[in-house]
């Protein structure tokens, strides 16, 4: 009887402990890092770590701008490159089958023909881009010099000067149209009214004079914004380095070249890349004050895109024209971006 009621404890015991060791073995393959249900609540657990992030949290926020910029602004910009791919002339739909680089093998070609149309715009582009950049740059650089002297009315003429490029491309196209005009503009006038004029000249008309009027007014119009730049970046310069310099007895012409312009690299890289930027959105500028045919001493790349894409309905043509644009564009700023990344300022 007694080994009856041992064999059926025991029994029992021997159960229990079979079930306490599958436990214990399911607790160690916990700890090692085998068990399912672990796992499962690791995961669950990044992804509602990921959940509960702050990108995640912000997407309301910046995802519908995001979403809509990548449609209309990159997709757009890749629509247009894979239209430069084909030969659409704006009949019926593209042909996506036969993808080839005939409009920039043409475009190549007319560069290399000094008479063609794609050479005189990129010509002109080319110069506006360099001389309306480097112009406007020491034209502000002086006038910041003269304003920060500490001259009464400092910040009025700061206003005066930053006013201009508040005005559109096409506000200032037709004010410097009517400057221009060869019969009652106000500056042959005021060459006629001082006794100069036989220098009065058709600015708009004559080809040697047309991309020169251009540049010019351009200048006028973003001289200011080149001013305000440098006039922050001359204020940032302790005074000491005015007052060393000057003990050791430099000029005011050597101690700017020599000690203050130097420090204004930066200043000059974030002007220079902004009116190069400018300089290839001039197409406004140049549609209102000349139209869409401003002829070869004024034509520029963004002017002969529109007229090849919307005029001639060469849309293939019309859209290299403006990956080429977009790519000069990227070539300007890229570098940029890529100096402040490297100085941790992006």
């Amino acid at each position: 009887m007694k080994s009856i009621l041992f064999g059926v404890l025991g029994g029992d015991h021997g159960e229990r402990s079979d079930n306490d060791s599958a436990a214990d073995g399911d607790s160690l393959r916990a700890d090692g890092g085998t068990a399912d249900t672990e796992v499962t609540s690791g995961r669950s657990f990044d992804v509602q770590s990921f959940l509960d992030s702050e990108f995640v949290r912000s997407i309301p926020f910046w995802g519908p701008a995001a979403l809509l910029m990548g449609l209309f602004v990159y997709g757009a910009v890749a629509w247009n490159a894979v239209i430069s791919l084909t030969d659409w002339e704006g009949l019926g739909q593209p042909e996506y089958a036969n993808f080839d680089l005939s409009m920039y093998s043409r475009m190549f070609n007319e560069l290399l023909e000094p008479g063609s149309n794609f050479f005189a715009a990129t010509r002109n582009t080319v110069a506006l881009l360099i001389a309306f950049t480097v112009i406007t740059l020491v034209l502000g650089l002086l006038l910041a010099i003269l304003v920060d002297q500490g001259v009464r009315f400092e910040n009025a003429f700061r206003t005066i000067y930053l006013l201009p490029m508040s005005l559109s491309f096409v506000v200032t196209a037709i004010f410097w149209s009517w400057m221009y005009n060869p019969r009652i503009g106000l500056i042959n006038e005021t060459l006629r009214a001082v006794g100069l004029g036989a220098l009065t000249q058709a600015w708009l008309s004559d080809p040697r004079f047309k991309l020169a009027s251009v540049i010019f007014a351009l200048m006028w119009q973003f001289s200011g914004y080149a001013m305000v730049v440098y006039l922050a970046g001359l204020q940032a310069i302790p005074t000491e380095q005015y007052e060393a310099a000057r003990t050791d007895g430099a000029s005011t012409a050597r101690m700017y070249w020599r000690v203050i312009i130097p420090q204004l690299r930066s200043s000059t890289t974030s002007a220079a890349v902004v009116l190069m930027v400018f300089a290839l959105k001039a197409f406004d500028f140049l549609f209102v004050m000349f139209g869409p045919n401003p002829g070869p001493s004024t034509d520029i790349l963004s002017v002969m895109m529109f007229r090849e894409a919307f005029m001639s309905t060469n849309w293939a043509y019309g859209s290299g024209i403006a990956t080429v644009l977009f790519l000069m564009a990227l070539g300007v700023i890229a570098p940029y971006l890529y100096r402040q990344y490297q100085r941790g300022e992006l």
